[in-house]
């Protein structure tokens, strides 16, 4: 069922706030990459002084091992130690199946559509 634009769905996550700070990654999230994709999420962390929600736009991923998943983990800690939230948005199949192998799909909250897409 569409909804307004806005408007929040009681069954699934809480809305994004107002102010969210948006890292979209692409390519392959692995140990190769950890240094380079934990200084984009440090950036987006003290964006807006430190007050924003994170989103991770997955739309582009490729591909997630467990060194990128690790690190989204500690992510998700540091954002949640100051009071806000980490939230997923458009993680492909492969994502979805590391999250739930893990036992680590119900820590994220999951967004199906990218960022600024309209999506729910």
């Amino acid at each position: 069922m569409p909804q307004e634009q806005g408007a929040h769905d009681p069954s699934g996550p809480p809305p994004p706030s107002v102010e969210a700070a948006v890292v979209r990654l692409s390519g392959e999230m692995d140990i190769s990459r950890v240094d380079e994709v934990r200084a984009l999420l440090r950036e987006a962390m003290t964006r807006t002084g430190g007050r924003a929600d994170v989103i991770v736009d997955l739309s582009g991923l490729t591909f997630c091992d467990s060194a990128g998943l690790n690190l989204l983990l500690r992510a998700r800690q540091q954002v949640r130690e100051s009071g806000r939230m980490l939230r997923l948005a458009a993680p492909s199949a492969q994502m979805l199946r590391l999250l739930e192998i893990t036992g680590t799909h119900a820590l994220f909250l999951i967004d199906t559509a990218p960022p600024g897409s309209g999506g729910p």
